[in-house]
């Protein structure tokens, strides 16, 4: 694993990690993370997916991690969609001619999600994650939200709970612990915009043509698995899978069964690449 950085919009500086494939890449994956959590997280996918030959890029965003910026803060959320454009071409750079596939987990869902929809003709695949599209406000306090992210937009407004995230107790006590996530609260500018950004999907979703694996946990408590049944629905994608797992929390790649779910998206992305440059994984 080698850590970098590049100049994100606006300058500033964005923390990122990479992992090299084995053997020739065979593909590139891109991880985007959600709230309470940062590139670190996805260490352990992205291990999996290099073990399985695609050269795998993780991004800090913005304000969160290692990254620069105000903790936890987005002003514009166009700000993210244009740091994860860098991380793609540089992704590109270093592997071209390569099918690029990119994952997105809860809030990094919605950030993916968005990004591939504005590049359908560059990505490969999408793999969406716990899509924080529901994440089960009702109308009039959505609004409130965005209300008070036009007068107070750095006023801190909600925090989510680690315990949510997963049912094993050492993932959770890691969160914990974790001083770049301790008394992580989300700013109303960044809910708001991260609730619009949800709303354009919405028109979005049927204009949607790239292959799409949609997962959810019909446990996880900090958003809800309608939203993602509704993306599947909607979506106009002819290649689009939806997958629930039984009783799993919010992060199915931190969860117990976690194995299960990798096993999944791998064999998905396997059976996507293109044959000259796929092999069997055994996933």
């Amino acid at each position: 694993m080698n850590e970098g950085t590049f100049e994100g919009v606006g300058g500033l500086k964005i923390a990122t990690k990479s992992w090299t494939a084995n053997g020739d890449p065979r593909g590139v994956m891109i991880l985007i993370h959600g709230f309470n959590a940062h590139s670190g997280y996805m260490e352990w996918p992205a291990e999996q997916f290099a073990a399985n030959g695609l050269a795998t890029y993780a991004l800090d965003l913005r304000g969160r991690g290692k990254s620069e910026g105000e903790r936890f803060y987005v002003e514009k959320f166009s700000d993210y969609l244009g740091d994860v454009d860098k991380l793609v071409a540089i992704a590109r750079s270093e592997n071209p001619g390569l099918p690029i596939y990119v994952l997105g987990h809860s809030a990094g869902g919605v950030i993916a999600t968005s990004y591939v929809f504005e590049h359908q003709s560059e990505i490969a695949g999408l793999v969406c994650e716990s899509f924080a599209y529901d994440v089960g406000l009702p109308h009039l306090v959505q609004l409130a939200l965005e209300g008070v992210g036009a007068i107070a937009p750095h006023l801190h407004v909600f925090s989510l709970n680690n315990a949510d995230f997963s049912r094993d107790p050492a993932a959770v006590e890691r969160m914990n612990n974790d001083p770049l996530i301790h008394k992580e609260s989300q700013p109303a500018e960044t809910a708001a915009e991260l609730l619009k950004a949800a709303d354009r999907l919405t028109t979005n979703f049927t204009k949607f043509t790239v292959p799409v694996l949609i997962i959810h946990g019909t446990s996880d408590k900090a958003t809800r698995p309608a939203g993602s049944e509704k993306f599947f629905d909607l979506a106009a994608s002819t290649d689009k899978t939806l997958k629930l797992y039984q009783d799993h929390y919010h992060d199915l790649l931190a969860d117990v069964g976690k194995e299960e779910v990798m096993a999944d998206i791998q064999k998905w992305i396997d059976q996507r690449l293109p044959a000259s440059t796929s092999t069997a994984s055994g996933a």
